[in-house]
């Protein structure tokens, strides 16, 4: 059984989320100590985290890198706030998908299945191949903990991170088109903004960075992105 934790300081609200989401059998934990969700997260140890914006002493985003700091966990991020700065912000922060209130609670339940589906179910780690771990240049992932390395120096992803990098290391060499890209990463990709996915690039690039591989994704204008084995001159100029 999944286990879901709700971080949400609305009585009301963290209700019905948790009642209707056991629905579906899933284990869920409310969040009680809104000034520790780090050490509570962790004690909790859950599947998938549902995270409000909005919350006493320190809003979510602050939780969710606190959260990035220990684990990898898909954390949907659940507000009222409806800026897409506020969405952008979310991914940037380490969360997977943004969810605005008022929400339908069937969307919330098909978004939770499709995000566990990926990380723990039936698609998961299976893109372009089933090892767990493998190798392109010298650059290693590993899918199992979505972490990279190259050189020595390791860098670990979100669960997002990693499946984007995933996807165009299956392709290396090869545009891979944005809605490739959307479709990989999330179930109802006519549901997610552009904006997401430059976000998630720039983070995958940041994660590459630093382990010291720089223009590794190349945008191609108006197609997609290209993941090009820059790294491989270096490593064999070393």
């Amino acid at each position: 059984m999944y286990r879901i934790m709700i971080v949400e300081d609305d009585n009301k609200i963290a209700d019905i989320l948790s009642g209707y989401i056991h629905k579906y059998n899933y284990e869920v934990v409310r969040a009680s100590r809104f000034h520790d969700i780090k050490n509570e997260f962790v004690e909790i140890n859950p599947h998938l985290v549902l995270l409000d914006v909005n919350l006493p002493q320190y809003d979510g985003f602050y939780w969710c890198r606190q959260i990035r700091t220990v684990s990898n966990v898909p954390i949907l991020f659940i507000s009222a706030r409806v800026g897409e700065m506020d969405q952008v912000m979310a991914i940037e922060n380490g969360g997977d998908d943004y969810i605005t209130k008022p929400f339908n609670l069937d969307v919330i339940v098909v978004k939770i299945k499709g995000i566990l589906r990926r990380a723990y179910g039936e698609y998961a780690a299976v893109s372009g191949g089933t090892a767990e771990r493998y190798e392109i240049s010298g650059l290693q992932l590993d899918r199992t903990k979505n972490l990279i390395q190259w050189k020595g120096n390791k860098s670990s992803l979100s669960q997002n991170e990693f499946r984007l990098l995933d996807c165009l290391a299956q392709k290396v060499g090869q545009i891979v088109t944005r809605e490739e890209l959307l479709e990989e990463l999330w179930d109802d990709a006519h549901f997610v903004d552009d904006n997401t996915l430059t976000v998630n690039v720039t983070r995958v690039r940041k994660k590459l960075e630093e382990l010291g591989i720089t223009d590794a994704i190349e945008t191609v204008r108006g197609q997609g992105y290209r993941l090009e084995p820059v790294w491989e001159r270096s490593h064999h100029d070393v």
